[in-house]
């Protein structure tokens, strides 16, 4: 079950028109700062935007690092600054990051800070677009980091639906724009590391399926989490379906007839696994990308 493709249809008309309203915003912005979820990094990472921004400076922002394993943060923070880009590892709900927002900004900007200075021009309004796919904390960082709440934010897809923008200081503002999702993935991986994250809303999705697939993950790769949460031993050739009925068993999720409630181990799964109950955990690696992807 764990290994078929998921076949995600997640692209609402919104988003083309998002997709129209930046490119041509572009041209007025200084620079252009991407936040991303540190557990999928480049899953994450709206393809398009690659396209659309590379002839601006451009700032990363790795959001959630208190939900993703350290040492894989550290690997994907020198990815990034080794393709040109800076890089501020953040957690917006508690504030982590945000405050050194504007510095970062203006030593990206630095060679324009000085070119304004000799024009006479020092203190000018620097321009910032913030762009992000739904749901991977864009709207609480931009009001961690303008100090007021500017941003409509909530756990889940799809709230910015309109461009709006927030001041953060005397000469520096933001344009916040909706999150866009791109029409069609190549890596039925991309999917399956999103839906575990909350980008794509639960109500499109076999959360059993969907479990069952990140339990093969974790068992794989963080074996020790499923034992200190789910007090289970994990087997090396089992499936996610098996790890799954396991911890139901230990949960005592039990329905009639002695059968395991998998149902409601998956939710479980999926909300601990959010919420960071289960401990710190990256979906990918800089390594995962090499060789299939740009």
């Amino acid at each position: 079950m764990e290994n078929s493709a998921m076949n995600i249809q997640w692209y609402p008309g919104h988003m083309t028109k998002t997709r129209r309203m930046i490119a041509d915003q572009l041209k007025h912005m200084d620079a252009v700062c991407e936040i991303l979820d540190a557990r999928v990094p480049l899953s994450s990472r709206n393809p398009d935007v690659e396209e659309l921004t590379r002839e601006k400076p451009r700032l990363i922002v790795l959001n959630r690092v208190d939900l993703a394993d350290p040492d894989a943060t550290k690997q994907w923070a020198a990815y990034f600054r080794g393709r040109g880009f800076a890089v501020l590892e953040a957690n917006a709900k508690q504030g982590q990051g945000t405050r050194q927002f504007p510095a970062a900004v203006r030593t990206l900007l630095a060679d324009k800070l000085a070119a304004y200075a000799e024009k006479g021009q020092a203190g000018r309004m620097l321009r910032v677009m913030i762009l992000g796919i739904p749901n991977v904390g864009k709207s609480t960082f931009i009001n961690q980091a303008a100090r007021r709440k500017t941003a409509k934010a909530e756990d889940r897809p799809g709230v910015t639906r309109t461009k709006q923008w927030v001041p953060v200081d005397q000469s520096l503002e933001l344009l916040d724009t909706p999150g866009m999702l791109w029409p069609k993935f190549e890596d039925p991986e991309v999917g399956f590391r999103l839906a575990c994250t909350g980008a794509v809303k639960d109500e499109i999705m076999d959360l059993e399926e969907l479990a069952c697939r990140l339990m093969a993950y974790l068992g794989a790769h963080y074996p020790q989490a499923l034992l200190e949460r789910y007090k289970m031993e994990v087997d090396k050739d089992a499936s996610g379906y098996a790890l799954l009925e396991k911890a139901g068993r230990k949960r005592g999720f039990m329905l009639r007839g002695g059968e395991i409630d998998t149902g409601r181990m998956a939710r479980i799964l999926l909300d601990e696994f959010r919420g960071g109950k289960l401990g710190r955990f990256t979906l990918e690696l800089p390594e995962d990308w090499e060789g299939r992807h740009g």
